[in-house]
């Protein structure tokens, strides 16, 4: 079958796995991609420019760092400079380390890459001999993705090689359409069997002055994480069924980290955190969004001390509070 004919459904494949659903960004999350680029090969002798059309496979490390591994196939370049017009072909293998800017959710995240490829094309059979000669380069780019809907993607940039072998440098812009599977995205995974659930706050007897009942939460997160794990969903509930029982009730939801790492990603991770605990509240547990706000306060109200493992544990949390008057 044709590489064009191969695309064609491979782009079909990528809009039509869309519609399964269980998509997300963020951590965890898996992207395939369809690409073609235009091809400016100043390093080659003898070699017009040409195009290349390829796909690549990538998995998100933390919300932002995506790895990358890549396969090129070059069918549309010919020799020039009175070598008879040959045919070249060529097939590159790469893998790229991507940083995204801005945070999960945003419709345009713009990125820089940087790896290393490797390069197999044929020779020029006018330079004195024929098969295939074999390149290994250092790659950069930048660019921007467009994210269509939460799960499908379009790319647009520019990747540079430089060539180990003799110093010299290509250009390639490039666009691609992918999609996106697999992370948590800032929501809450699909829990585990629910434990027996905690006792809701009953409220006290009658009394013939008001009472001040309250409910607190104070949920735990692994290093550098902001999913929200399953042995915290039943103090969740806890509080989703205070706010049920007390329907003018409302709250936020204040995340927190411990002091490692820079204070602007700490920031974002504390807000990722609130986010999580938010969307358990109102996705699983029905609570109505406008009851619920969330904020983030980075590193900068500790209740533990950060010079201990145990007290960063404690650091990396999200607190709330909901309290009513019973009468």
């Amino acid at each position: 079958m044709k590489l064009k004919n191969t695309l064609g459904i491979a782009i079909g494949s990528l809009v039509a796995a869309t519609s399964f659903g269980a998509l997300a960004q963020g951590q965890g999350a898996v992207e395939g991609e369809a690409f073609y680029q235009k091809n400016y090969n100043d390093s080659v002798k003898h070699v017009e420019d040409g195009r290349t059309a390829g796909g690549s496979l990538g998995y998100f490390l933390t919300d932002d760092v995506e790895v990358i591994l890549g396969y090129g196939k070059t069918n549309y370049t010919r020799s020039n400079d009175g070598t008879g017009s040959q045919k070249i072909h060529g097939d590159t293998g790469s893998l790229t380390a991507m940083y995204h800017f801005g945070t999960v959710g945003d419709a345009i995240r713009p990125y820089v890459s940087g790896g290393f490829a490797h390069q197999s094309l044929s020779n020029v059979q006018a330079d004195g001999h024929s098969g295939r000669d074999s390149s290994t380069f250092a790659t950069i780019g930048a660019g921007a993705k467009w994210y269509i809907t939460d799960n499908l993607y379009a790319r647009a940039g520019i990747d540079a090689d430089y060539k180990l072998d003799n110093g010299k440098w290509d250009y390639a812009p490039t666009v691609g359409l992918g999609v996106n599977f697999g992370g948590n995205g800032g929501k809450a995974p699909a829990p585990a069997p629910e434990p027996a659930p905690a006792p809701v706050a009953e409220e006290p007897a009658p009394a013939p002055v008001a009472e001040t009942v309250r409910v607190q939460l104070d949920v735990k997160f692994d290093f550098n994480k902001s999913v929200v794990k399953p042995n915290s969903y039943a103090d969740i509930k806890n509080l989703a069924d205070f706010m049920k029982q007390y329907p003018q009730t409302t709250t936020r939801v204040e995340g927190h980290t411990d002091n490692v790492g820079p204070d602007a990603y700490n920031q974002k991770l504390s807000e990722r955190r609130a986010a999580a605990v938010k969307n358990v509240l109102v996705n699983q547990y029905g609570i109505q969004g406008n009851r619920v706000d969330s904020i983030g306060y980075g590193e900068s109200r500790p209740v533990a001390d950060n010079k201990t493992e145990a007290g960063r544990a404690v650091n990396r949390r999200v607190e709330a509070e909901v309290e009513a008057q019973s009468k």
